[in-house]
């Protein structure tokens, strides 16, 4: 959900032995706040479950185009890119919400703007010229200087202080553990990051890297694809790497790009997190990422005006039928209240597996696991924090929870009045349908504990300064990289077409839920259909 390599080994390098990278504990001033406001928003999983019953009015209205893309989502929004872009203008896009983007949306108040899903892009492997070219689209990249680097633009990119990680009762930047670590962790950590830079570079007979992104383009011979098989835990206990601070960091950074922890990710997915991203594009901004007070939803605006006056939200696709030569798709309109039938020459479905069971007869996607999420935006007094410089990311060792973004660190104008931050949690367990259900059940002051016990940890007085907490709750957030579902059979089957008129495009059949992963899903998809 927060998405992307966020380690830095090279300041880790730097400074392992320094000792010196701490803030001061505990500054805070204000005064106990009188009144706090609660409130919860999430994903429509009200209008979705109607899938089941399927209990929807005859359809009144019929409409006709060329492409019909069901989803709304970054990858729905790229097939509608890559369509008009080659010069396809007949086609519509559907989507259940009110809003497109999926999780790269996000919501506002009078102080800051937020993220309510994924936050910030990576920057991409030299090789993934589709997303440098929307990048250079979206004035992100500027071009090229005279020794072919490419020029960015630096206010889209993290402003210091990138990150920073409270450990052993004090702030330390980045976050990797340093201060006070044993010579044993010390020395494993620099065993991990040097067996990882071997990774990252690792090709196989026919040139294909072990780890890329997209997926696709990755090595699947046997010894690449025997990762997938096992767990990342297994295997790093099969490689001896045994120390706390390691098995921590490793441990954040898969619940942080896929929902669960190396308990529950494959061998394959938690190296493919540190080797994947080949670091190869630019010099000079290795260790910076792109990133908004709004989030990925910064991105979806830039995909979404392919789109202007070719969707309509609040439509839930529940029926298809190919019809001869057509493809008719039904939908019911939840504004107004009325089914309406859609027909089309072909279809993409840019949807989760789980949806797409509930609209195709004989689609098994029982292997296909969704880790919950709870994002909470919390609206605090100036005064917090006193002097202490709040950083983009502010991490919590041992935490439940994923830490805190400062959402108006990205801010150019200066900061006045009330902060706002955005705390991210997800539910790391075996069994997520239970956790998505205990999601949905707990009420505003459940959540309210939740969040704030974790963060006191690092805050013990935050409480005093919280004018108002809004729960975020997505229920089928991102898909879970076990064993076997990337490479699977299941996920292979899932990705074919049927009759040469309905397609398929998510992270769902990448595996792995990044921005990048659901690009390219629409754009192959696209392809596929223009044929």
């Amino acid at each position: 959900m927060k998405s992307g390599e966020k380690y830095s080994r090279k300041d880790f390098l730097k400074t392992l032995f320094l000792g010196s990278l701490m803030l001061p504990f505990l500054q805070y001033c204000g005064t106990k706040t009188k009144s706090l406001l609660l409130k919860i928003t999430g994903t429509n999983h009200i209008l979705g479950h109607k899938l089941w019953a399927k209990d929807f009015p005859k359809f009144t209205e019929e409409i006709q185009t060329k492409y019909l893309i069901v989803g709304g989502g970054i990858s729905g929004l790229s097939a509608c890119r890559f369509l008009d872009q080659n010069n396809e203008k007949d086609y519509l896009l559907l989507e259940m919400e009110n809003h497109l983007g999926g999780n790269s949306s996000n919501g506002e108040n009078k102080f800051s703007k937020f993220p309510l899903g994924a936050h910030y892009l990576p920057l991409p492997n030299k090789e993934n010229t589709e997303i440098i070219d929307f990048l250079k689209e979206s004035k992100i990249y500027l071009g090229e200087d005279e020794k072919g680097e490419p020029i960015l633009d630096e206010y889209q990119m993290t402003f210091p202080q990138q990150e920073r990680l409270f450990y052993k009762n004090s702030w330390q930047n980045d976050v990797v553990p340093q201060k006070g670590i044993s010579l044993e962790a010390q020395k494993e950590l620099q065993m991990f990051f040097a067996l990882m830079d071997g990774f990252r570079v690792k090709k196989d007979n026919a040139g294909k890297y072990w780890f890329a992104i997209p997926v696709h383009d990755s090595s699947k011979e046997d010894e690449v694809l025997n990762l997938e098989k096992i767990l990342f835990k297994d295997w790093l206990t099969e490689h001896n790497f045994k120390s706390e601070e390691l098995l921590w960091l490793l441990d954040y950074s898969c619940r942080d790009d896929y929902g669960l922890g190396i308990d529950y990710v494959s061998a394959w997915a938690g190296i493919h997190y540190f080797a994947g991203r080949k670091n190869n594009w630019s010099t000079k901004y290795k260790d910076q990422v792109f990133t908004w007070p709004e989030g990925n939803a910064r991105l979806t605006k830039h995909l979404s005006k392919y789109t202007e006056g070719n969707n309509l939200t609040q439509h839930l696709v529940f029926d298809i039928k190919i019809n001869g030569e057509k493809v008719e798709v039904l939908s019911f309109d939840n504004t107004e209240k009325k089914t309406k039938k859609i027909v089309a020459d072909k279809v993409l479905f840019a949807t989760q597996q789980f949806v797409n069971e509930r609209i195709f007869k004989n689609r098994n996607t029982k292997s296909f696991n969704y880790v919950p999420w709870l994002l909470t935006t919390i609206t605090l007094k100036n005064e917090f924090g006193g002097d202490e410089e709040l950083a983009w990311d502010n991490v919590i060792y041992g935490s439940e929870g994923l830490g805190y973004i400062y959402d108006q660190h990205q801010n150019v104008n200066q900061i006045m009045g009330e902060k706002v931050i955005t705390y991210y949690k997800s539910f790391s367990t075996n069994d997520c349908r239970k956790a998505r259900k205990k999601l949905y059940s707990i009420k505003e002051d459940q959540l309210k504990s939740l969040v704030l016990d974790d963060l006191k940890k690092a805050h013990p007085l935050i409480e005093e300064f919280i004018v108002e907490m809004q729960f975020h709750k997505i229920g089928h957030a991102m898909i879970a990289p076990v064993p076997n579902q990337i490479f699977g059979e299941e996920t292979q089957k899932a990705k074919e077409s049927i009759d040469g008129k309905v397609f398929f495009a998510h992270t769902d059949l990448s595996g792995i839920s990044i921005f990048e992963e659901a690009f390219y899903q629409g754009i192959i998809a696209a392809k596929e259909m223009l044929k």
